[in-house]
């Protein structure tokens, strides 16, 4: 990300929303609830004090109403259970704009480069656009610790936290192979959390070693995708060590090839898992194990390029501005997500509008010019100019 300056009020903000129309009305406190609105300024300085972790608990009470209205039901997958992908992703990069919690690195031109990452996790299944957004880890530096902090144990904080509390709703987490080694592992274990990861050779040298020269298991399956055949070739093998050494954990290993029938690969990747692996079940681990591409497609790419602008300078500070409106950031998606699964009249406008973006683009039209009582009123109004059928009142 290109260093700005100053923080910028970004372009999509409907700041002209918040002006009042001639009879003292605006959308800023029909919609919002805001009736004295202050400078951009001052609103950084109120919040540069606040921790992400106030907002936190707004995470948890969604997720509550989505598990009370059944709709983790269809984010259910392998052996019953939630995947949640786990992923690191930077929202903040200068060599000039920093503050305490910065993360910072050295270029080879001596120049010092500061950062802000953040582990997201995300539930995800296969054969769903949606995903719903948990409570972030945020990589900075820690009380009592010289060593600079890194995305794994940022994850194993989180796990910390949250381990148990998902564990009764029955997870299996994804991750990549930052994450398949016996610490982090065990750490799932011991939360009682399954797991399926990204597990490559030559980080795994002892599991390679291991599973070298066996005639491993074999199942094949061919697909047409409508334009070519391709052929899934999935080899496994169950009870491998993870690393070397007599306290080695056990892991069942297995691995995926699509090739074309000319034999070019388009596709590889192996993973690791407790589940235990056979012809009738490996397909689907795999199928499991890839959906945690959804945490970079359908979150993060999401937060950075559809309209959510999750690299965007809002503003710095000094303490936890910046880890607060990723955070919000964050939580906008989960709200929208909320939205499209039990509010009728924002999921037909979803529906029927192309990209996220040209509903932002039309939100922001409508409420620089005209008054909405309330947001009911303004989705009706929506679904009235596009002739599209008007449910019943559901916010």
């Amino acid at each position: 990300m290109r260093a700005c300056s100053s923080p910028k009020p970004h372009p999509s903000w409907p700041i002209s929303a918040f002006l009042a129309d001639n009879k003292g009305r605006s959308n800023a406190q029909s919609l919002f609830g805001v009736h004295k609105i202050p400078t951009d300024n001052h609103i950084r300085d109120l919040l540069d004090g606040v921790a992400p972790s106030e907002v936190f608990p707004v995470f948890e009470e969604i997720l509550q109403i989505l598990d009370e209205q059944g709709q983790l039901k269809d984010f259910r997958s392998v052996a019953d259970t939630l995947l949640v992908a786990m992923d690191g992703t930077e929202y903040f990069s200068s060599t000039q704009i920093h503050c305490p919690a910065c993360s910072t690195r050295t270029l080879k031109s001596g120049e010092i480069h500061y950062g802000h990452s953040v582990v997201t996790p995300v539930i995800v299944c296969p054969g769903q656009n949606q995903v719903i957004p948990l409570v972030p880890e945020f990589v900075r530096p820690q009380d009592g610790h010289d060593k600079q902090d890194c995305e794994n144990a940022a994850a194993k904080r989180w796990l910390n936290q949250h381990g148990s509390r998902f564990s009764r709703l029955k997870v299996t987490v994804l991750g990549d192979d930052l994450y398949s080694h016996q610490p982090l592992c065990q750490l799932l274990l011991d939360h009682q959390l399954d797991f399926i990861l990204v597990c490559r050779p030559d980080s795994h040298t002892t599991l390679y070693d291991h599973i070298e020269g066996i005639d491993l298991p074999t199942v094949i399956r061919k697909r047409w995708t409508g334009k070519v055949e391709e052929i899934w070739t999935y080899r496994y093998l169950n009870e491998v060590p993870l690393k070397d050494g007599a306290d080695a954990l056990m892991v069942n290993w297995c691995e995926v090839t699509v090739s074309h029938p000319d034999l070019h690969v388009i596709y590889h990747n192996a993973f690791v898992t407790r589940y235990t692996l056979s012809d009738d079940n490996v397909a689907e681990i795999v199928q499991a194990g890839r959906t945690r591409w959804k945490v970079e497609n359908e979150n993060n790419n999401t937060l950075k390029t559809k309209g959510y602008h999750l690299e965007h300078n809002f503003g710095h500070g000094k303490q936890h501005l910046a880890a607060l409106l990723a955070t919000l950031n964050i939580l906008s998606l989960l709200f929208h997500t909320l939205l499209e699964r039990l509010d009728e009249k924002y999921k037909r406008l979803r529906a029927h509008l192309p990209t996220r973006k040209t509903l932002s683009d039309d939100l922001r039209a409508l409420t620089r010019y005209l008054y909405f009582d309330n947001w009911d009123h303004l989705l009706t109004f929506m679904l009235q100019g596009l002739e599209l059928e008007i449910p019943p009142n559901s916010s």
